[in-house]
């Protein structure tokens, strides 16, 4: 097990890159950081030259991958990063130099288990991009095929292994000593949530299955396109998928050029959106305008399927009923659905969040539809989570962030286009559906055989949590990370014992 002085360790380099890029003034500045802390931070800036204006993106990319990858997590987080610092690690680029083709080249063929020239007749040895996890080749198969070749780098899972046990140990101290805010913001749930989102990342095999199920999905949008997955050559650290030559969406010249409908690829990429997250609540959530090409016949190709969101159906109806009520003016429904929803806590009056969300909804109130921003609209609502005491919801974060990048994206091609207007007959038509009677009818159906079905399952557990007199229930689980205690020492000296912790990821956790 790693030992708390090397966390600290790791944890002082990384907040000295901070440091420099002017990252840690969030925390010298917030009036809630405990003042042996600040001095702490006050020391790692020592003799550095700061920014004006700090930046995290570039202070992430310097420390590497796996603080890349944490930046675009917590990109999706504004009510614990706060605005300024989420929008701007949104500018995170995690394009690195490639690995040397021989090691490229060995990793290929111990995962497939095969000499290359035996599954590609052609290899391009230099990638077509080099990103922090993986390097994308471009290749031929033996039957002719042209794929694009992704492969992990050599050694990832060892450094994201590394930098996420440290990440797991900081988290559990800035959430036990940080106080009601810092419990309420679940910093060690956000860390569980990033260790989720890399192993996906770090699994080509289980990117391929993403990739597969999404386009089984969006067989009903056929302008959408996903590539095709050659399973033959996947492994857990290679993916061979079908090549897609196309535009990319970022270069609009081109795209007018080619003479590509750009109003029309706006339209469809913001419908296939709403069908992954609203109808089947399963979509990509890196659509940004790297990953998006239009090809030659107008359809719009996807790629990098390691980052993908899944809500369920009562969370997108919720979602979708809380949309549709700030548009329309019924805060007080909006209100009771995260109260059903229990994303406010009960203690809280129902009359007080009704008037806090007026005051997201209001301003927007008798705009143009044409003027009405989704995302932002999602952004206000998302910001009174503080004053209501309301745990975060990741999976709604993922879904908030995606929106506003995907809205961006719509938006460049089309710059007469809204999110609303193109969503509001989508939305009513589903929401007609999944709450009419019919639906209510068949739904209280499906719950009364789901119901019955676990009647045996349920004496099992009575079984096993009653058991007979004498006999012990099963133990719940233990958390893994051993925590600093506070000894009997005065308080001071253990915030220097751990405000390392803070200086470095602490220092990204509350640059609000």
């Amino acid at each position: 097990m790693t030992t708390a002085a090397t966390h600290l360790w790791r944890l002082l380099k990384w907040g000295r890159v901070l440091a420099r890029h002017g990252a840690l003034r969030g925390i010298e500045r917030d009036p809630l950081t405990p003042p042996n802390v600040r001095r702490l931070v006050r020391v790692a800036r020592f003799g550095t030259r700061q920014p004006e204006v700090p930046d995290y993106a570039n202070a992430l990319q310097a420390i590497g991958p796996a603080a890349i990858k944490l930046g675009q997590a917590l990109a999706t987080r504004p009510d614990l990063v706060g605005e300024a610092a989420a929008h701007n690690l949104l500018r995170l680029q995690d394009s690195l130099p490639p690995a040397p083709f021989p090691l490229i080249k060995a990793a290929i063929e111990q995962a497939l288990e095969a000499p290359l020239d035996s599954l590609y007749s052609e290899f391009d040895p230099v990638p077509v991009g080099a990103a922090s996890i993986a390097q994308v080749h471009r290749a031929v198969t033996t039957d002719g095929r042209h794929v694009a070749v992704k492969v992990l780098r050599p050694g990832i899972e060892e450094e994201f292994a590394k930098a996420l046990e440290t990440y797991e140990w900081a988290a559990a101290h800035v959430e036990i000593y940080g106080g009601n805010e810092a419990e309420r913001l679940r910093p060690k749930q956000v860390i569980a949530y990033f260790r989720q989102w890399t192993n996906r990342e770090l699994d080509l095999q289980r990117e391929a299955a993403s990739a597969s199920e999404l386009k089984q999905n969006m067989v009903a949008e056929p302008g959408f396109h996903i590539p095709e997955i050659d399973w033959r050559r996947t492994a857990r650290r290679v993916l061979t998928l079908e090549w897609m030559d196309g535009i990319k969406l970022s270069n609009r010249d081109e795209l007018i050029a080619a003479g590509h409908d750009l109003p029309q690829l706006a339209a469809t990429l913001v419908r296939a959106f709403l069908r992954q997250a609203v109808v089947d609540g399963f979509f990509h959530a890196d659509l940004h305008q790297g990953n998006l090409f239009a090809l030659s016949d107008g359809r719009i190709g996807a790629i990098d399927f390691g980052i993908m969101g899944r809500i369920d159906r009562r969370a997108r109806l919720w979602l979708a009923e809380i949309l549709y009520g700030l548009i329309t003016g019924n805060y007080r429904r909006v209100a009771e659905i995260h109260f059903e929803a229990q994303y406010v806590p009960p203690h809280h009056n129902v009359d007080e969040f009704t008037t806090a969300l007026r005051a997201v909804g209001e301003p927007i109130r008798g705009l143009p539809v044409k003027e009405i921003s989704v995302g932002r609209m999602l952004e206000g609502l998302f910001s009174i989570t503080r004053d209501f005491d309301m745990p975060t919801q990741p999976h709604l974060l993922l879904l908030q962030k995606t929106m506003v990048m995907e809205e961006g994206v719509a938006t460049a091609l089309d710059p007469d286009i809204n999110m609303w207007e193109t969503a509001e007959p989508f939305l009513k038509e589903w929401i007609r559906g999944e709450l009419g009677p019919e639906a209510y009818y068949a739904d209280r159906l499906i719950d009364t055989v789901r119901a019955l079905k676990k009647i045996p399952d349920l004496i099992d557990r009575l079984d096993q949590y009653y058991p007979p007199r004498g006999a012990a229930p099963p133990s719940p689980p233990v958390a893994e990370v051993a925590v600093i205690q506070r000894p009997s020492v005065p308080w001071g000296h253990l915030l220097t014992a751990i405000a390392a912790a803070a200086a470095g990821v602490g220092a990204v956790l509350f640059l609000a």
